[in-house]
């Protein structure tokens, strides 16, 4: 029994900036019931797939039940509707104003279910020049400043992540958000409106450190002259890995372990912040000496002497490093018509009720009749709605 055990969400998003928050939710113990169109949502056409599920659709809805259902039809505005009445979340990902001409604004639904807590994602706000524009993820990595940070420290050229991080920071806020909102529930019984954009959540997901110039209007700084010190990327003999400094007894340790004892006390690297002032002569120092070893030798080096280190993994080694292996970080279960199927364990560890992964990613509208059903609506109903192209059922 997860935390939210009891807990019912009707996912109305899409892509990934929703879904993969409502499948934290699943993992996490809520029934969340996907609302999806009858041809299906777009992530479910990006890849090729398997046994029905493409690899990205299936990491970011997990856990969940499909219905697909057209909402333009009167019997498609019903049933949801009816769903929602039971409902204790609702979350949607369209464009400001769009959920209010399909007659699922907030202030529509709260006079369905006035405890329903609510959740608007956008890509930009309600308000502004932006707020009725498509997006997907390089918008807001152009607008947040992601692309400066990434940016190639040598030629000034902006550079994007090449993960969809915009998406996937804006579904972590939401799941925090709708978990915060259900406790603000319990206490004062009242449903509410969350809004969210992708905008902002990544610009608050930079700003510890990535913004460190723009805090203090009155000492502002040009942050990008200091960006380099994370790019803690060096050569050893046979492969890359990644050492860094930032207390004084890592210097220290760093410096021993490099044979590099003359550093230790040289005032350019002294203290915290003259590492940092200095970090790209620092680090081509370091670098020229970490040239010299095995990978395996040198991280040895640094693990005795407290210097934080490790080898720089491809992808395709995650699976067997023996930390990722004793964390059981990936979790390999077997699921008919899928075979073993890997995917990374819900991070959070809860001691008294333990997040799972509960069930596959559902084909589309797997769910369909289960759901009809548990509804009252009757079989007969059932087929006419499907004969009548209004809901779509997976016949597997």
């Amino acid at each position: 029994m997860g935390p939210l055990s009891g807990v019912k969400v009707i996912d109305l998003t899409s892509m990934v900036s929703g879904p993969m928050g409502a499948m934290m939710l699943a993992d996490q113990g809520a029934e969340v019931i996907k609302i999806e169109p009858i041809a299906g949502e777009q992530l479910r056409h990006m890849a090729t797939p398997y046994n029905g599920v493409n690899p990205a659709f299936f990491s970011c809805n997990r856990g969940k039940k499909s219905l697909a259902i057209d909402l333009k039809s009167s019997e498609g505005k019903a049933i949801l509707l009816e769903l929602i009445k039971e409902s204790d979340v609702f979350m949607q990902n369209f464009r400001p104003g769009t959920t209010d001409r399909m007659g699922f604004g907030y202030e529509e639904l709260k006079k369905t279910n006035p405890n329903l807590i609510y959740l608007s994602i956008s890509g930009f706000g309600d308000k502004g020049p932006y707020s009725q524009s498509r997006v997907y993820d390089p918008v807001i990595q152009a607008l947040s400043g992601a692309t400066d940070i990434q940016a190639d420290r040598n030629t000034g050229t902006p550079k994007m992540f090449r993960v969809v991080v915009a998406d996937k920071v804006t579904s972590l806020t939401a799941a925090q958000a709708v978990s915060s909102a259900l406790y603000a529930r319990e206490k004062n019984s009242k449903g509410q409106h969350i809004k969210l954009s992708m905008l902002d959540s990544v610009i608050a997901f930079f700003w510890p450190e990535g913004m460190t110039g723009l805090v203090f209007k009155e000492n502002e700084f040009d942050v990008r002259k200091l960006q380099g010190s994370q790019d803690l990327i060096y050569k050893a003999k046979d492969r890359y890995i990644t050492a860094g400094a930032v207390s004084d007894a890592e210097w220290i340790g760093m410096c021993k372990a490099l044979n590099m004892e003359e550093l230790i006390n040289d005032e350019r690297f002294a203290t915290s912040s003259a590492r940092v002032i200095n970090a790209e002569e620092r680090k081509t120092l370091t670098g020229k000496e970490i040239l010299k070893w095995e990978s395996e030798e040198i991280l040895t080096r640094f693990q005795e002497e407290g210097v934080p280190s490790a080898p720089l993994l491809d992808r395709m080694e995650l699976m067997d490093h023996e930390q990722i292996l004793e964390n059981q970080t990936i979790l390999r279960e077997e699921y008919e018509g899928f075979g073993e199927v890997r995917q990374a364990r819900p991070a959070a560890r809860f001691e008294s009720t333990p997040s799972k992964i509960s069930r596959p990613a559902p084909k589309l509208g797997e769910h369909g009749k289960e759901i009809l059903t548990s509804l009252g609506i009757s079989k007969e109903e059932q087929e006419k709605l499907i004969k009548e192209n209004k809901i779509y059922v997976s016949e597997s």
